[in-house]
């Protein structure tokens, strides 16, 4: 049997395999790794499972509390150490409000949020750690100082880090709660019908591909999407803009491409041409489907103040490469400001 040390300092391993004996047969899986893994607590190893970095017999585990069958042999593939200080990096970006207590900044699409296996800088957190100097790395944590919530790594719009202790909570409260407005926008394939309404259905990862998530019949967690159209072009294309009632991976992407109208450029729930793609004329057609990213940005984010208590707003329009798009595809009525 092999083991693995504390979290923290987990080595970049090989898959690691445990066969479950008779002994361990009823136990929920994530007790029974994590009892077999010294130095990984269940919690530990119910983040892996949910990451999808467990394996039962080669499918994909994905409910930690499922219960172990005797002859079963389960893979854990830990992941890529990551330094627990991310360094201070120079790197711009564009600041929309800052005071002791918060910034409120306008993500570019192409920046990861924070350090992760496969991008250990060049990420906002080292851009804030190099702008704040010294106060920041004690506030919320080494790893990810500041950051109350992220954006995909090619997804851009506005954003909120924490200063101080006290601000992350309050912060990361309102987001828990969903007490705030926040809205974004995407170019999407199709035209939806209604117009506007609800997707709901919960969201896991996906049993057969651990790198996506997808809206799963058992085991996912509870996911509503409120969205409404808010321009359409040639019979193909739509400019929605969609409200988060929870808070879940990838949850706009996938709810919008199960729904039917995956986004522009979409590079992991985008896996086919659409069929609206027909109707398009040759060029727009090679436009729309040689966007490099999913065409989603976070317009708009409004809160309550941690320190005055006061509602403050922000919006953006999106990048120019976005903005680009909508405006060859006519949809420029549907952005606020048009």
């Amino acid at each position: 049997m092999s083991s693995l040390p504390p979290s923290d300092a987990i080595p970049d391993l090989s898959p690691t395999s445990i066969t479950a004996t008779e002994a361990n047969a009823g136990s929920r899986a994530d007790r029974f790794l994590a009892d077999a893994l010294p130095g990984l607590s269940r919690s530990r190893v119910k983040q892996f499972i949910e990451e999808g970095r467990v394996q039962r017999d080669g499918a994909w585990l994905t409910q930690p509390a499922e219960p172990v069958r005797a002859g079963v042999t389960y893979t854990l593939t830990p992941p890529t150490p990551v330094s627990a200080t991310p360094e201070a990096q120079a790197i711009p970006f564009d600041i929309l409000f800052e005071d002791r207590h918060l910034i409120v900044l306008d993500k570019p699409p192409g920046l990861v949020v924070h350090p992760a296996p496969g991008n250990y800088d060049g990420t906002l957190v080292n851009a804030l750690l190099a702008h704040c100097g010294d106060t920041l790395p004690g506030i919320g944590g080494e790893k990810r100082p500041g950051i109350v919530h992220r954006l995909d790594k090619d997804t851009s719009g506005v954003m909120v880090v924490a200063k101080t202790e006290a601000a992350m909570a309050s912060l990361s409260a309102l987001f828990l709660a969903r007490d705030l407005d926040r809205e974004y926008v995407a170019v999407c394939w199709g035209i939806p019908n209604p117009t506007a309404g609800d997707i709901e259905g919960a969201i896991g990862r996906d049993p057969k591909e651990r790198k996506r998530m997808a809206v799963v019949a058992q085991g996912g967690k509870h996911a509503l999407t409120q969205y409404r159209t808010l321009a359409t072009a040639h019979a193909a294309t739509s400019l929605i803009a969609c409200k988060l009632a929870t808070g879940r991976t990838h949850q706009i992407r996938v709810h919008l491409s199960t729904s039917g109208h995956p986004i522009v450029g979409d590079p992991v729930y985008l896996r086919r041409i659409p069929a609206p793609a027909r109707l398009l004329t040759p060029e727009l057609r090679t436009t729309l489907l040689d966007f490099p990213r999913q065409a989603l940005h976070a317009a708009r984010l409004g809160f309550r103040h941690p320190a005055t208590g006061k509602t403050i707003s922000f919006e953006t329009r999106p990048p120019p490469d976005m903005q680009t798009l909508i405006k060859q595809l006519g949809l420029t009525s549907g952005l606020a400001g048009s």
